[in-house]
């Protein structure tokens, strides 16, 4: 059995492809078990791939059609036989000593998972330079280098969301049927994994060490695609429906608030990525969503900083509120919301309202401007 199995979901990457398999086989530990699924690429990833399949044996390859991240994922779950799973993603990289490491710190204390702190980056396409940002998983670093049971500490559900700076055991996955959510065309199905690591897990460890290196520049990411509106929602919606499945009663009454608050930062992050044209609409709708929230008792502002507390109350109270003075300005540079400022007062410009308040204005100026003269 290997020690660990690495699957690599890939599609459409060849820029990155060959950086990232390289930072893959060479690991120090040798004992690992490398799953490279290809989700139908257009092109030329799936000949890369075939390239390092033919001269490293431990790579198993799967060429599929297109079905999207859920799935490819899911069949790389389903065909790893290593004791822990990593996942990397494409378009990233990781240290060569990451799986050495994180399997050391899972044997030594037994863990259901163990996840470390990691890098974002950026890379200048002409001179190759590399400009980095350390993410801590903790804000708060009280919470690094020990065991931990998130039911017994629900708060560590807002540590950053990833599914990739870390190792899984294999048994525990398959003990609690984790997988991905495999709805067609969605994205970000990684936070329902994310979730139900968390819900499970019994012994979990995050390290104050980064290792993976996270890329921020593929313009090919699903992070930098504006016309998946709902995707987050849907995702949010799958998390849901595994809380409220038989026996899973008292996970949710311990997580619901963190729920709650996960989601309405995965949704500000959606605000912030979306064109324009949907952010209003977008904004209605998850007014909806948190107020049923609050309706239903899962929303405790008590568990967010004053300063977004505010937020998500105007937003159940006054979404057309909420849009003006927030949405307006997640997401784009400081000239992107003067242009956006800018629309809007053309808008309201050219509404019915706005031309008879100006009429109505004129009217008394009018009349004072002839009393003046006539006297």
């Amino acid at each position: 059995m290997p020690k660990v199995s690495i699957i690599i979901p890939t599609y459409n990457v060849e820029d990155y492809l060959r950086e990232c398999m390289e930072s893959v086989v060479r690991q120090t530990l040798h004992d690992i078990e490398i799953i490279c699924i290809n989700d139908g690429s257009t092109d030329g990833s799936l000949k890369i791939l075939q390239e390092y399949a033919q001269k490293d044996s431990r790579i198993v390859l799967v060429d599929k059609m297109n079905e999207g991240y859920g799935v490819g994922m899911n069949i790389g779950l389903d065909k790893a036989t290593g004791e822990y799973v990593g996942i990397v993603e494409p378009d990233d990289f990781v240290p060569l000593s990451m799986y050495e490491d994180l399997y050391k710190v899972a044997k030594e204390n037994d863990l259901d998972f163990v996840k470390a702190d990691f890098y974002r980056f950026t890379r200048n396409s002409t001179t190759g330079d590399m400009h980095l940002i350390y993410n801590h998983l903790d804000s708060e670093g009280t919470d690094y280098n020990q065991v931990i049971n998130p039911f017994e500490k629900p708060y560590i559900t807002k540590f950053i969301m990833n599914t990739w700076s870390g190792i899984y055991r294999r048994e525990f996955l398959e003990k609690h049927h984790i997988r991905h959510n495999t709805t067609p065309g969605a994205s970000f199905q990684d936070n329902g994994f994310f979730w139900q690591t968390f819900m499970y897990a019994k012994r979990c460890m995050f390290l104050d060490k980064p290792y993976y290196m996270n890329r921020r520049d593929n313009p090919n990411s699903s992070v930098n695609n504006k016309e998946k509106v709902y995707a987050m929602n849907i995702e949010y919606d799958f998390i849901r429906d595994i809380f409220m499945q038989k026996g899973n009663e008292e996970l949710w009454d311990r997580f619901k608030y963190y729920y709650n608050y996960k989601r309405y930062f995965s949704y500000t992050f959606t605000i912030g990525r979306i064109s324009d044209e949907f952010k209003r609409e977008y904004v209605e709708r998850i007014s909806k969503e948190f107020k049923r929230a609050q309706d239903l008792d899962e929303l405790d502002l008590s568990v967010f900083t004053s300063k977004t507390r505010e937020k998500i109350s105007l937003l159940i109270k006054d979404p057309s509120g909420y849009y003006q003075k927030y949405a307006l300005f997640e997401g784009g540079s400081a000239s992107d919301t003067i242009k956006k400022l800018e629309r809007e007062l053309n808008e309201v410009k050219r509404s019915t309202t706005f031309k008879i308040g100006k009429a109505m204005l004129f009217v008394p100026r009018s009349i004072k401007r002839k009393l003046k003269k006539r006297k």
